[in-house]
């Protein structure tokens, strides 16, 4: 059953910290993360991605947060710096951003996941948290993380995986786990070729969230221990945990015990947007009038850097330049000026100019559509100025030519892109 939201404090998450690994590029993305890393992409609307991590420790009661940063960390460094500022230390809160940097013995960039946290030992025991709660930072969910602490506490576990039921193939790209009936992890694989089904549901697999509890000095102990192996990749998927599931207790917490719901969510929601295709249908979905997730929830908030801006404007009420919206998501800022947007999601200050038609549009903050403009089903990057009469989505083989068009049909447009375009 999906957990209950009406707790008032959270003694566990009270004295543990939560550490999220932000530094991964997310290649998959494309251009995308050209300039950003996966974490600081946009999503949603208003939010980045790794907002739901550092959301869902605010709304479990953790108040020690760290985010360990690296591959193009500006544009993430900039978002965590304007919009999770808000925590004081005098109520003994903390948050800390952790780039790459040199510690000292020759080492400049984090050598793996493991390695993140190991070259801030330091910084950590200075805060001393009785519980490490370890967090990927890219990945749109809502959970709990103290029925997860609680778990740990009472199974007496050296580690405990969050865990979620994938379709197989999809697994291949997560750690995969078998587990005994009592939830023990007796096999753990990283990113397997062929992942191995459940027994029974061999159509799915048992994925790693890339979410793990610790207690703070044994997972110390173990990072020193990883850390002096010649042969180890400092990773906690390839080293840390298997290690642990061969020497150790390790134990698999599914999500579904601790996934947050709000009424209109009818099943537990996870997904990894790491896809162009994946990430267009993520924010596309959220135009359904009841989506799988709702943003919408007011006792378990996505916090995120709020800009100030105007309300969206529509304008121009003429017969086929009447600026309107169907079935979309239009956020602060935002002209439709005698264009039409359907099924689409506008980030801040998006300008349609006159004429102008959008359809299963993603676009990012600050995208100028010209005059007479057709764009169906594209990811349109921030900042971008689409020419006038411009046409994406109708003609695949002159998308593939002049943009990212992906499998599923999905065109990427940046600036760069165009461009490259001819006059």
């Amino acid at each position: 059953m999906p957990t209950s939201r009406t707790q008032a404090s959270a003694p566990l998450a009270r004295t543990a910290m939560a550490f999220v690994l932000a530094g991964g590029r997310g290649s998959r993305l494309m251009e995308l993360t050209d300039r950003r890393a996966k974490p600081a992409v946009y999503f949603g609307g208003k939010s980045r991605i790794i907002d739901f991590a550092l959301s869902n420790a605010m709304n479990s009661g953790i108040r020690r947060l760290a985010v360990a940063t690296q591959y193009k960390a500006h544009s993430l460094i900039r978002h965590l710096q304007r919009g999770w500022n808000f925590l004081r230390p005098e109520r003994n809160e903390t948050f800390d951003i952790l780039p790459a940097s040199q510690r000292g013995d020759g080492a400049n960039w984090y050598l793996g996941t493991a390695d993140a946290v190991y070259q801030n030992i330091d910084i950590i025991e200075d805060l001393a948290p009785r519980h490490m709660v370890i967090l990927a930072g890219d990945h749109i969910y809502k959970q709990d993380y103290e029925h997860m602490l609680q778990q740990h506490v009472e199974s007496g576990a050296d580690v405990t995986v969050g865990c979620i039921a994938v379709p197989r193939l999809d697994a291949r790209g997560f750690g995969v786990m078998h587990v005994d009936p009592d939830g023990r992890i007796v096999a753990f694989m990283e990113k397997p070729k062929d992942p191995p089904g459940i027994p029974g549901r061999e159509d799915l697999a048992l994925a790693s969230m890339g979410i793990y509890v610790f207690e703070t000095k044994f997972l110390f102990d173990q990072l020193r221990r990883d850390a002096a192996d010649p042969q180890s990749q400092r990773d906690f998927g390839h080293d840390i945990i298997p290690y642990l599931v061969k020497h150790g207790k390790a134990v698999a917490h599914r999500f579904e015990r601790s996934c947050v719901r709000s009424r209109a969510e009818s099943k537990p929601y996870w997904r990894d947007v790491g896809t162009v295709d994946a990430y267009w249908e993520a924010n596309i979905d959220l135009t359904d009038v009841v989506p799988e997730l709702d943003l919408y929830d007011r006792d378990w908030p996505i916090w995120t850097y709020a800009e100030v801006t105007p309300p969206a404007k529509f304008v121009h009420d003429l017969d086929g330049r009447r600026g309107e919206a169907i079935a979309s998501l239009v956020s602060g800022g935002c002209i439709v000026s005698g264009a039409m947007a359907r099924k689409s999601l506008m980030f801040t200050g998006v300008h349609l100019h006159s004429f102008a038609k959008i359809d299963g549009a993603v676009i990012l903050p600050y995208v100028d559509v010209g005059r007479g403009a057709r764009l169906t089903n594209v990811v349109v990057d921030r900042g971008v100025k689409i020419p006038e009469g411009m046409v994406v989505g109708e003609d695949p083989v002159e998308d593939a030519k002049r943009f990212r068009r992906t499998e599923k049909g999905i065109c990427l447009i940046t600036q760069a892109m165009l461009d490259r375009i001819a006059p």
